[in-house]
């Protein structure tokens, strides 16, 4: 049987501050109209300079102290060559090299095989851009 690709960008807008949005329920969402059941890989893919994408625990704490842990490595201050933006933008650009802009997870069944409390979620510590989008694409 031959494999099928589908894929399709998703809009998020993520305001003007720092956040962790989860992408699980539009994940889900995706699978359930083009999965039909079957096995295979979600890759998700953010084209941005200033995003990335992770899989934590969302809801007790872990979005809010990944969001501290990259305040602490990446400060928006002056010290980034790259300047343009509002000040501190420059850091913003480093954070796709700790949180990468792509995720490729498993789907069994026609379902995101997450861990218990994993979700997948879209890292913007970008304030000058609030629009972001994500590309889901499922490969059965």
């Amino acid at each position: 049987m031959a494999g099928t690709f589908t894929t399709r960008t998703i809009n998020i807008t993520t305001g003007s501050t720092e956040t962790m949005h989860d992408l699980t329920n539009a994940c889900s969402a995706f699978l359930r109209e083009v999965a039909h059941g079957r096995n295979g890989l979600l890759n998700i893919f953010t084209p941005h300079a200033t995003s990335g994408l992770a899989v934590i625990e969302t809801g007790a704490g872990s979005d809010d102290d990944l969001l501290a842990a990259l305040r602490d490595i990446l400060p928006a201050d002056d010290r980034w060559q790259g300047r343009h933006g509002s000040p501190g933008h420059g850091s913003a650009h480093m954070l796709p090299a700790l949180v990468p802009p792509h995720a490729t997870l498993p789907v069994v069944d026609g379902e995101l095989e997450l861990g218990t409390s994993q979700s997948v979620v879209l890292a913007n510590t970008d304030r000058d851009n609030p629009e972001r989008q994500v590309r889901l694409s499922f490969l059965s």
